[in-house]
């Protein structure tokens, strides 16, 4: 590349840029007007070059406005100094050859920077949720100790449902479907706004409107807590408990609505590190407050607790908020008002399938909750304990599509259907893979998992049975629970949220009550969590056949052949390790067996399967490329701009 015109320009365009100048300065007549038909040169500061609004990715310095290539005669790019005039192109040629030769003097490929990009967040995310989820065993394990799986334990959970059901709808779903895309078009109008700012302005109009709101809902929950209780669980021996600590927990709504809009600003702004520290500091709230207030007042310590972890969830993300916020001056005078154009998504017309759809989701612990509370006490802690520690695998699965869903976001705002295609693709099989391994580990060790982690105190062996089964059922469904978190993306990625999510989750739910009608009645507490995983994997085969339909055109036939070899593999790797398990009488010793022998046969069988799904790493390493694949990414670098000015997206080779 140091012989190229290119390189050339972009060395003149760096020495001028030390210097304090440019390089060869034009000729006075020269600056002061064009030749008729051709397109104007726009005035650089030596410091930042703007390609249609957008700053030059990687930092790289501009070229100076001395010497520019323009195309010669004979069709090749020859190099003319402006000091010497030249016939210029028209306008869309013009832009065009800057956009060529805005090249830095290094250049890097936009899809390996996307791809290095997205690996550090997901190593931060995936750290942090790591670390929120080990807390939120030790808050379950505190839960177990301190309180075992009785009737106390059970009015706690039926409160718990409050911020279960706010957490959904207002921190992983509906608030971050919403305001994501809306939050990215705002980003990618910031560069071409003269006056004001996009994304202050989509503030002002959506914050103080949503704190009204749900401040109003906090304060009826509180209010109607005793019908709540009733209408919740209407089998509850003695539903005063569950009333205090639903009035407790009530007042997370306000919290969780505020975080939520903070993590999703901020994911848009592609800072992951304070939205991923969330549940840490909630769980945090919840340990420290029922270790301080156990014995005074016992389990209602622990709906004190999720009150103050809520808290704390908007306090590690507001500081970088703000500070986001400010990075933008404000012009003192705004003669040309910012559009609100952004502020129609918020429009009830528009959120209400999103809404709706979260608030279907989360219903499914409602009729858990409503089905186990005729059954012998016990029976809903069971039902939790098992929930918890089967859903840690999809937790993790999920960590990918949560850090690239603000790059699909702003791949479907800028056209890039086939780049939003091939990432979303991609995340879905990488989550596959994932929570498969983790759910044929926790079916194949789960006495042995239950055992370790909660028999202790006033959890005794038969609460582990328990829950080990309904464990192993509930596992059952973790990749039906993935593949709706995954692909629900792709329907409200873009700026018209569908109802097609709505309904199919509608019919899941339909489902999951009627069989768990049947199976609470037949196998008790089991039964209901088969429902569960049956409503759930029906949710996601209707999501997965409409996909191809949506915003984002996924190859359902492609990714639905690479989803049934994944769980073949997940179904040999389950029975290695159940037979590994059974083998070994220590528990920690047949855990840790038994999830080396389920990566080792998933890993194997997929190797020698004969149609081996691609499943691509995330970050595309450079060293994998042949010296001519580096010189034609090289080569190629300056076309591909940032969409928005952000993230440039992973533009790998379509299949």
């Amino acid at each position: 590349m140091a012989g190229t015109p290119v390189a050339r320009a972009a060395t003149v365009a760096g020495r001028a840029g030390r210097a304090g100048g440019p390089a060869h300065r034009a000729p006075s007549g020269a600056r002061g007007g064009r030749r008729p038909g051709t397109a104007p040169v726009p005035e650089h500061d030596g410091r930042t070059a703007l390609l249609g609004g957008r700053p030059l990715a990687g930092g790289a310095r501009p070229l100076a406005p001395a010497a520019r290539p323009v195309p010669s005669a004979d069709g090749e790019r020859g190099w003319t100094p402006r000091s010497a005039p030249a016939a210029r192109p028209a306008t869309g040629t013009a832009r065009h050859a800057r956009r060529r030769t805005a090249t830095p003097s290094a250049p890097s490929s936009p899809s390996s920077s996307s791809g290095r990009f997205l690996f550090r967040a997901a190593v931060v995310t995936a750290a942090l949720t790591a670390v929120g989820a080990v807390l939120g065993l030790v808050r379950d394990q505190i839960l177990a100790r301190y309180f075992g799986a009785g009737a106390e334990t059970d009015a706690f959970l039926v409160a718990w449902t409050v911020p279960e059901f706010a957490s959904t709808l207002l921190i992983e779903d509906a608030m971050a479907l919403i305001l994501v895309p809306a939050f990215s078009h705002a980003l990618a109008r910031r560069s071409g706004s003269l006056f004001g700012d996009p994304v202050r302005a989509l503030v002002r109009a959506t914050l103080p409107r949503l704190v009204l709101a749900v401040a109003a809902v906090s304060a009826l929950l509180v209010v109607t807590a005793p019908l709540l209780v009733s209408a919740l669980a209407p089998g509850l021996p003695d539903p005063r408990l569950a009333v205090d600590c639903t009035r407790l927990t009530a007042t997370c709504v306000l919290s969780f609505a505020l975080a939520g809009y903070c993590s999703a600003a901020l994911r848009a702004h592609d800072s992951f590190l304070p939205p991923a520290a969330i549940y840490v500091a909630y769980n945090i709230g919840i340990i420290g407050t029922i270790l301080v207030l156990r014995e005074p007042f016992g389990v209602r310590a622990a709906a004190a607790g999720v009150a103050v972890g809520g808290v704390l969830m908007v306090l590690v993300q507001a500081p970088s908020l703000v500070r986001e916020l400010r990075t933008r001056p404000v012009p003192k005078e705004e003669p040309v008002p910012v559009p609100a154009g952004d502020g129609r998504l918020l429009v009830l017309g528009m959120i209400a399938p999103v809404i709706v759809f979260a608030l279907t989701r989360q219903s499914q612990i409602l009729i858990e909750r409503f089905l186990a509370s005729p059954l012998p006490a016990g029976s809903i802690s069971h039902l939790n304990y098992a929930q918890k520690v089967a859903q840690m695998p999809m937790i993790l699965s999920l960590m990918l599509c949560t850090v690239s869903f603000p790059v699909v976001a702003r791949a479907l705002a800028a056209g890039e259907a086939e780049a939003a295609r091939r990432r979303v693709e991609r995340d879905l099989l990488l989550a596959a893979v994932v929570v498969l391994i983790g759910a044929s580990t926790v079916i194949a060790a789960a006495p042995q998992i239950v055992q370790l982690l909660f028999q202790r105190g006033a959890f005794d062996a038969s609460d582990t049975s328990a829950t080990a089964t309904v464990m192993r059922v509930y596992a059952l469904g973790l990749l039906g629970q993935t593949m709706v978190g995954a692909l629900v993306r792709c329907y409200f990625s873009a700026a018209r949220p569908l109802w097609y999510p709505a309904a199919a989750m509608a019919t899941g739910l339909a489902v999951t009550g009627l069989a768990g009608t049947a199976g609470a009645h037949l196998w008790g507490a089991a039964g209901i969590a088969g429902a569960n995983a049956l409503g759930i994997t029906v949710t996601a085969v209707m999501l997965l056949l409409g996909a191809h339909r949506q915003s984002v055109p996924i190859d359902v036939r492609h990714l639905g052949e690479g989803l049934l070899r994944l769980t073949t593999a997940g179904a040999w790797a389950t029975g290695a390790g159940w037979l590994c398990s059974v083998a070994i009488g220590p528990p920690v010793l047949a855990v840790t067996v038994a999830a080396l022998v389920v990566v080792g046969v998933f890993v194997l069988f997929i190797g020698c399967a004969a149609k081996a799904p691609e499943i691509p790493p995330l970050p595309r390493s450079a060293c994998r490329r042949t010296p001519h694949a580096r010189r034609r990414a090289a080569s190629n670098a300056a076309d591909a701009t940032p969409v928005g000015g952000d993230v440039p997206l992973d533009r790998g080779q379509p299949r």
